[in-house]
């Protein structure tokens, strides 16, 4: 019945628990169900202590801040309530009266004693300790976080991990912390309840003797006597369940994260070295012999530490031979199974492998920062392009020379480059006219010269303006501009089919009518590897699907749709490759150029294409790189501006001549922009 409207029966003992709790505080209770009450409240405490004490894991017990408060309130319920009986009836039930006259031997001095002990040993070393414990744990948790979440990352990033890993060790983290910084907290309620308890049971002491002297007509000592028997069962029913959960507290804050049966680790550490057993054992059996102590006792004990000691090193000794045994015995069975040849068919997107001197800077134990830089890479390159980067493996490969590095795209090199550990490059900028003494050699990422200089030499190097930078600048610098000029083909499907589905979380219209109604994901793969194999950032994506969605209902080539989505960006291009507020000065193509590139466009079914006459195409290029050249020795970045339907041929064209020359069209460049034509490209 509860079950249709979602009450579980877990919750409807959680409500009872806690209603009872405070109905306790108003109702008066019988004592036989004080009695019942105070028999859970100890079977829940003991349940509380096992729990803690064979748990695997901290978290396993997240909930237990809340716990401490629900047994707490409970727990003070029915010593109200016991109060309240001890007070009117002098009949508390039989759980009180057995605490005060068996736990204190029916004396009210012994009990009195064995009472404030307990409280002592509560409130002064078990709560003290387990709040002090929590506090700093709390402390250190979340001063810790930071690194903990970096050192994720660079484990995302080296391959350790997958996504789902990280993700669960997150959310491991966010889970400590607030377990720890709650558990601060919670210690607040077991020192109220000692607290309260010790102040409770003083009230009751005198409440019992004024009752029995004016309405019982008690002696004084008779008084003191028997309501002080009933106070210490009442003080002792209610401080051993609370201590127990004190106990229980203290154990799970000092538990540490082993992932492991606590008692067994703790038996293991205390009793797992034979030596200790056995350097114990002889120190008890001199005892019994040089000393009055007992000697039959100690030299029994002693031995049966020797004997333990000298079984447990035996026993080590065998496991260690067949675990040996067992070591050999696998590795031989590797050798003989047939290769798993599945394993070796997969290709990482993007590696990073170095010799064995570049260890140091991907190694965070000896300071290195490597890792973190190419979590940064990633960053940037979703910043900039709007795509995110695949995972960018780092590996040692011992093959290389001890200071090289190579950068791999798909399992095949790319790149490569060498460094010079505990050594900065320096780079003239152009204008600095000081020579500085070093080792010559070459910017590997944009082959510019440079020189290797110590570190007493790049103080001076840069006051005279040389650009400086260390190794593993040299390397991250590396790696983010290959990884910028092969965007274009790390972009997969699937990355494409998380685009698509991260837009249509906002705009489900536009995706949905897009795709695949008008386009399929390969088509839209393909406009989006346009747009980054020239550097055009497609993190304004709902741009790009609003103008293939009002250009793909009359073409679906993907080259002409790429036209279109441009001069939908023409905003982000023009601030990309023109500043504002001052002329640009860019090429311009001969008109008689552009009209015999467009003769020469070939129109298929699988496309356009170029079938422009050899000569003209090398006396074409040839044109291209005398202006540039003008360009680039006036210090300004060559940029040919065309008609917009020139644009995508004449991008072609030059394309396996000159890589990195920006090609844009009129149609491309935002108003406000100022054009200054500084040469004309023609044949």
């Amino acid at each position: 019945m509860l079950s249709r409207f979602g009450i579980q029966k877990a919750d409807v003992g959680i409500g009872l628990y806690l209603l009872s709790a405070i109905l306790f505080f108003i109702i008066p209770i019988p004592s036989f169900m004080l009695d019942i009450m105070l028999a859970i409240n100890l079977s829940i405490a003991f349940v509380v202590l096992f729990n803690c004490l064979f748990v695997k894991e901290v978290l396993d017990m997240s909930n237990f801040p809340t716990i401490l408060l629900f047994t707490t309130i409970f727990r003070i319920s029915l010593n109200v309530s016991s109060t309240r009986l001890i007070l009117t009836t002098g009949d508390p039930g039989n759980v009180v009266k057995t605490f005060g006259q068996f736990v204190g031997g029916g004396d009210l001095v012994i009990g009195a004693i064995i009472f404030i002990i307990l409280v002592i040993i509560q409130f002064v070393v078990i709560n003290k300790g387990s709040e002090r414990v929590s506090e700093v744990t709390a402390r250190f948790t979340l001063d810790a976080m930071p690194g903990k979440q970096m050192a994720i990352d660079a484990d995302l990033n080296t391959g350790a991990i997958d996504d789902a890993e990280a993700k669960r060790r997150r959310d491991k983290i966010q889970k400590e912390s607030s377990f720890f910084g709650s558990m601060d907290g919670a210690t607040k309620y077991v020192k109220g309840d000692a607290t309260a308890g010790l102040i409770i049971t003083f009230v009751n002491l005198i409440g019992g003797i004024v009752t029995g002297i004016t309405n019982q007509g008690m002696e004084a000592t008779e008084a003191l006597q028997h309501y002080g028997v009933l106070t210490i069962g009442d003080g002792l029913s209610s401080q051993i369940p609370s201590l127990v959960i004190s106990l229980s507290t203290g154990i799970l804050v000092t538990k540490g994260a082993e992932e492991a049966d606590f008692s067994g680790v703790l038996v293991g550490q205390l009793f797992g070295v034979p030596k200790v057993l056995i350097l114990v054992g002889a120190v008890l059996m001199l005892l019994g012999v040089f000393t009055p102590l007992n000697i039959v006792l100690f030299i029994a004990l002693g031995l049966v530490f020797v004997i333990t000691g000298v079984q447990m090193n035996k026993h080590i000794n065998v496991k260690e031979v067949e675990e040996e045994v067992q070591a050999e015995e696998e590795e031989a069975e590797e050798i003989r199974r047939p290769e798993n040849v599945v394993s070796l068919l997969s290709v990482d997107p993007i590696e990073l492998e170095f010799g064995y001197g570049i260890i140091p800077l991907a190694d965070v134990s000896q300071g290195g920062d490597l890792l973190d830089r190419v979590v940064m890479i990633r960053r940037q390159v979703a910043l900039e392009l709007g795509t995110v980067v695949p995972i960018i493996r780092l590996r040692d490969n011992i093959q290389l020379n001890p200071n090289q590095y190579i950068i791999k795209i798909k399992g095949i090199q790319v790149a490569e480059g060498e460094i010079m550990f505990d050594h900065y490059m320096a780079m003239n900028p152009g204008y600095v006219e000081e020579v500085i003494s070093g080792i010559p050699t070459t910017e590997p990422s944009f082959g510019l010269p440079a020189q290797w200089i110590t570190e007493g030499q790049r103080e001076r190097a840069e006051s005279a303006g040389y650009t400086v930078v260390d190794p593993p600048s040299i390397i991250a610098t590396h790696l983010t501009e290959v990884i910028r000029a092969h965007i274009a083909e790390l972009l997969t499907r699937q990355e494409v089919q998380n685009l698509v589905n991260n837009l249509k979380e906002s705009n489900p219209v536009l995706v949905e009518d897009l795709v695949p109604r008008l386009l399929g994901l390969g088509e839209v793969q393909k406009v989006l590897q346009n747009l980054l194999a020239e550097g055009i950032s497609i993190r304004d994506l709902l741009t790009i699907f609003e103008s293939l969605a009002d250009h793909a209902v009359t073409t679906r080539d993907t080259d002409i749709l790429t036209e279109y989505v441009r001069q939908s960006l023409k905003r982000a291009i023009s601030s990309k490759y023109f500043p504002p507020n001052e002329p640009s000065s860019v090429l311009t193509l001969d008109p008689k150029v552009e009209q015999e590139i467009m003769g020469s466009v070939k129109q298929t079914e699988q496309g356009a294409y170029l079938t422009m006459d050899p000569e003209k195409t090398r006396a074409l290029m040839e044109s291209v790189k005398t202006e540039t050249d003008k360009m680039t020795e006036l210090g300004k970045i060559p940029i040919v501006v065309t008609s917009p339907i020139v644009r995508m041929y004449f991008k072609k064209l030059t394309e396996d001549y000159f890589r990195d020359l920006i090609v844009v069209s009129y149609n491309e460049v935002d108003n406000n922009v100022e054009l200054q034509s500084i040469g004309i490209i023609t044949v």
